[in-house]
């Protein structure tokens, strides 16, 4: 049975706090209102970081992109996780991300939750974590919102952001 995602196109992303280390090192707050207003923003989610679809193919195909997102008018490209921001800095580090896609940690899964965007993985071991998905919001509205199934990967990478622009 399909999950229903409680946001949808036409919506106003919900507001919320993720954390992200920025360029010195240190552990910042972002506030999703801040980081969207008068901007157009990618915000992409994965299951998990580290795991092998999200770190072999779907933030690559982001940190790739970047510069032609970026052409299209694209202000800010950001990837959200429901992991810790230590886990996150140590995964942009590994993908060398810095520059091309800000990686934001939500850490608890609150604001993933706000989306209804969740996922329990528990079976896997993973506990809750976010569907995956791309989004592409205008001044905090959301434009456009390919979300996926479980741990598909058909209709949420860069270039479908692209082609969509």
């Amino acid at each position: 049975m399909a999950t229903v995602a409680t946001i949808k196109v036409g919506d106003k992303l919900p507001d919320g706090s993720l954390s992200y280390f920025d360029a010195e090192g240190a552990l910042q707050s972002v506030t999703i209102e801040s980081l969207t207003k008068g901007k157009k923003v990618v915000l992409f989610a994965v299951p998990g970081a580290f795991t092998p679809t999200c770190s072999q193919k779907h933030l690559p195909g982001f940190i790739a992109k970047a510069d032609e997102l970026r052409a299209k008018g694209v202000d800010t490209i950001a990837c959200v996780s429901v992991n810790d921001p230590f886990v996150m800095r140590a995964w942009g580090e590994s993908v060398n991300a810095a520059g091309k896609v800000l990686l934001l940690a939500d850490g608890s899964g609150v604001y993933t939750a706000a989306l209804g965007a969740s996922l329990d993985l528990s079976d896997k071991g993973l506990g809750v974590r976010s569907r995956r998905y791309a989004l592409l919001a205008d001044d905090g509205v959301v434009s456009v919102l390919n979300l996926e199934e479980g741990g598909a990967f058909t209709n949420s990478s860069a270039e479908d952001i692209l082609k969509a622009l």
